[in-house]
């Protein structure tokens, strides 16, 4: 890539990544008050997904703004990769606890609201983020959009959870809906812990 459109993209990285950080803080509060006044344990969890989103996005913005190469990049993978590892254990754990206790959260108008609008926005940050990081050829940028792409899977997943526990009264849904994007986050998470050692190879 040519020095002036590398510098527009890389520029364009920067920003969707504060954008992912100030939205995805703003989430943190939103969804975890209003899965505690619902007793939604989805929505919890997708408060501290949420969580886990910044930490990534952090790690990517520190990568952007360096040099990109060696020793660096092999760190940045490796933190991503415990990002997925992260979100997959608070996802399943709380998945576990949510079926064994049996607890049904209640309707939650807000939550199915909020959650349809960051499934959006999610889903079209992830994209963009995917074509900059291969412009940029740039790995923890891609592995970071998956994410990015996870966290929309899971806002998608909870918010049907919530429209099928306010229609059928299905209470499972929940905390199913939680611990299937747990586990897709493990082979995630181990793709880009063999990228972070293997730098120059690119995600497959």
């Amino acid at each position: 890539m040519e020095r002036p459109q590398r510098s527009g993209a890389l520029r364009q990285a920067l920003r969707l990544e504060y954008l992912t950080v100030g939205w995805n803080s703003f989430e943190v509060f939103v969804t975890i008050g209003l899965g505690i006044a619902s007793g939604s344990l989805a929505l919890v969890a997708f408060g501290l997904d949420s969580l886990i989103e910044i930490f990534a996005s952090t790690v990517v913005l520190w990568h952007l703004r360096g040099d990109g190469e060696g020793a660096k990049t092999r760190r940045a993978m490796g933190l991503v990769a415990l990002a997925f590892f992260g979100l997959a254990a608070i996802l399943i754990v709380a998945a576990v606890e949510g079926l064994v206790s049996g607890r049904e959260a209640d309707q939650s108008p807000l939550g199915i609201g909020y959650l349809a609008v960051t499934a959006v926005v999610m889903f079209t940050l992830s994209w963009r983020k995917r074509l900059l990081g291969t412009s940029l050829e740039n790995h923890p940028l891609e592995h970071e959009a998956r994410i990015t792409f996870l966290d929309g899977m899971l806002a998608t997943g909870v918010l049907l959870a919530l429209v099928a526990n306010v229609a059928f009264g299905a209470w499972w849904a929940d905390p199913i809906a939680a611990a299937l994007v747990g586990l897709a986050a493990i082979p995630e998470g181990l793709n880009a812990l063999g990228d972070s050692r293997q730098p120059d190879a690119a995600p497959s």
